[in-house]
């Protein structure tokens, strides 16, 4: 029986330092594959001894990834895992660990940017600037050290974990185990997919659909209204009483969209861009058919 192929704690130590680079080389079509492939390289040269089953392995991992950075690395811990067993002769197919990497890609982004970006960073960053304000120079070098001690221990203890539970996924492989992630992965990536539409996605019909006017006493009488600060006042408290700002008031398109579904057309729109995904569309030529139908549209007056 040939000896079992194992990554070592260094291996998985330099996947882990070069996945600091994920979003090195970037690109609009698939996203972070190629600083995923970049992390993966120890692993592969471990796993794989011929030039051909390593070009293979890279040349799955060119597939389309994209999450926040640091939370990747639960991912890679998995993904590790996976690659493992298979170099050790393991059924896992190049869609399972793919399944695997969009199925977990999609809930844990929605777990960083509030974690990080919203929470972490900006406690660092007023510890540090209250240091710095006193002109004490500890307050920038604090938040340098706490703030890349605290990011590089996550991500190499969540490798590790996925690294584990990985290998519990895998011994289950018949019994389907693998399928059943896989799919509460995707389910939860569906919600937070949900959610992000509507704060990302924006789409706003200009044309007037109707104008009103208003009752006197009902707006701010901007010729009544003097330049100092008496009138600057006034006008604000008159805004913030509910005055409006025009003697009109107009309603587009886009209002009567808002009252009846919020966010309905952007729901369309990313549901479009993801029928033409699913039919091989070249995801650059969805962003230049995007920006055409943007430009085209600001010019007729429509959007």
């Amino acid at each position: 029986m040939a000896e079992r192929i194992e990554l070592q704690k260094n291996d998985r130590l330099s996947v882990c330092l070069r996945s600091t680079f994920l979003q090195g080389s970037w690109n609009y079509e698939r996203m972070q594959n190629g600083g995923w492939v970049f992390a993966m390289i120890p692993a592969i040269k471990r796993l794989y001894t011929t030039k051909e089953e390593q070009s293979a392995a890279l040349k799955r991992h060119l597939e389309f990834f994209n999450t926040h950075p640091y939370v990747a690395s639960p991912i890679l811990g998995v993904t590790l895992a996976l690659e493992e067993d298979r170099a050790n002769g393991a059924p896992v197919e190049d869609s399972a660990i793919q399944g695997v990497k969009v199925g977990m890609m999609g809930p844990l982004a929605g777990v960083g940017d509030p974690v990080f970006w919203f929470t972490v960073r900006p406690i660092l960053g007023a510890l540090g600037a209250s240091l710095a304000m006193s002109g004490n120079i500890l307050g920038p070098i604090l938040f340098f050290v706490l703030w890349n001690v605290i990011r590089f221990a996550f991500m190499w203890y969540t490798q590790e974990f996925g690294y584990r539970v990985g290998m519990e996924i895998t011994k289950d492989l018949s019994g389907g185990l693998l399928k059943k992630v896989t799919k509460v992965a995707s389910i939860l990536g569906m919600f937070v997919l949900g959610a992000l539409v509507e704060r990302w996605v924006s789409i706003n019909f200009v044309p007037v659909v109707s104008k009103v006017q208003l009752s006197e006493g009902a707006y701010i009488d901007w010729d009544n209204i003097t330049g100092d600060a008496a009138g600057i006042k006034t006008a604000l408290s008159q805004y913030a009483g509910g005055y409006s700002l025009e003697p009109e008031k107009v309603t587009t398109l886009q209002n009567n969209l808002d009252s009846l579904i919020p966010g309905f057309v952007p729901l369309l729109l990313t549901l479009l861009c993801m029928r033409l995904l699913k039919k091989n569309v070249s995801a650059i030529a969805i962003i230049l058919g995007l920006f055409v139908i943007g430009i085209v549209g600001h010019v007729i007056g429509l959007l």
